[in-house]
C-alpha cells in the first residue's frame, strides 16, 4: 500500500427479521467506533441514496411480484454502493449498514422463495465483483418469528413485509441461517429474543473482541443503547 493512501474502512452490516430490534442499536454501534477515533458512516437497504431512497418506497409499499422486487432493491444497492459505501471504504471510513445483501437472499429467497442462482448472479454484478464486496463484519439479530411479530405490532403500522404471516418471517430465518452457514467467519448471531440491555451486551462482546484494542477516547463504559422504534 501506498503511504500516502488511507487504509481501508471496515463494513458492518446488521440483520434479522423485521421487529428482531438490529435498528435500536445501530446508534449505539456507531457511538462506540466513533469513540474509538474512527470516521462511521451509517446507512441503510432500501436506500443510503436519494435514488435509493425512492426505491425503498416502491418496494416496501406498492405489490409486484419477486422478480420486480429483486431487481428494484439490487437497482437501489447499485446506487448505494457506487455513491456511499464503496468511496467511504477507500476513504478508510468505516460504514455501518442496516440490511445488505444478505437481506435479499433471506427475504427474496428464503421468504419468497426466490430462484437463489440468480441472486448469486445480481449480487455479483452489483457489487463490483468477483469477487462481490462482502461486509467485514455481519451482526445477526435473530429472534423467533412469534417474538418479532409482538414487537412489531406494538410499535408501528406494517408495510408490505411486515405484514408477512409467521411462515413467512420462518422461511426468512432460515435464509439467514443458510446465509451464516456458508459464511461463519463473517457472521456473529446474536440471541435477540431477550432485552434490549441482555442484546447490547452480546454486541459489545462481538465489537470488543474483534475490535477492542482500537484507541479508546472514552472512559471504556462505551456508549449506552440509543433511542428508538424496535425496527
Amino acid at each position: 500500500m501506498n503511504a500516502g493512501r488511507a487504509a481501508r474502512g471496515r463494513f458492518i452490516t446488521l440483520e434479522g427479521i423485521d421487529g428482531a430490534g438490529k435498528s435500536s442499536h445501530l446508534q449505539s454501534i456507531h457511538d462506540w467506533l466513533q469513540a474509538r477515533g474512527l470516521q462511521v458512516v451509517t446507512t441503510r437497504e432500501p436506500g443510503g441514496t436519494p435514488l435509493a431512497e425512492t426505491l425503498r418506497e416502491l418496494v416496501l409499499h406498492q405489490p409486484m411480484d419477486a422478480l420486480t422486487e429483486a431487481l428494484l432493491v439490487f437497482a437501489a444497492r447499485r446506487d448505494h454502493v457506487q455513491q456511499v459505501i464503496a468511496p467511504a471504504l477507500a476513504r478508510g471510513v468505516w460504514v455501518l449498514c442496516d440490511r445488505f445483501t444478505d437481506a435479499s437472499f433471506a427475504y427474496q429467497g428464503g421468504g419468497r422463495g426466490f430462484d437463489l442462482g440468480l441472486l448469486q448472479t445480481l449480487e455479483t454484478w452489483v457489487q463490483q465483483g468477483p469477487p462481490a464486496l462482502q461486509p467485514d463484519l455481519t451482526l445477526w439479530f435473530d429472534a423467533p418469528a412469534a417474538t418479532a411479530a409482538a414487537r412489531r405490532a406494538a410499535v408501528r403500522t406494517p408495510d408490505r413485509f411486515e405484514a408477512q404471516d409467521e411462515a413467512f418471517f420462518d422461511r426468512v430465518r432460515a435464509g439467514y441461517a443458510a446465509r451464516a452457514a456458508a459464511a461463519p467467519g463473517r457472521f456473529a448471531r446474536l440471541d435477540a429474543a431477550g432485552s434490549r440491555e441482555a442484546v447490547w451486551q452480546q454486541v459489545l462482546a462481538v465489537l470488543q473482541a474483534r475490535w477492542g484494542g482500537l484507541h479508546a477516547h472514552t472512559d471504556g463504559a462505551g456508549p449506552s443503547p440509543s433511542p428508538g422504534a424496535v425496527p
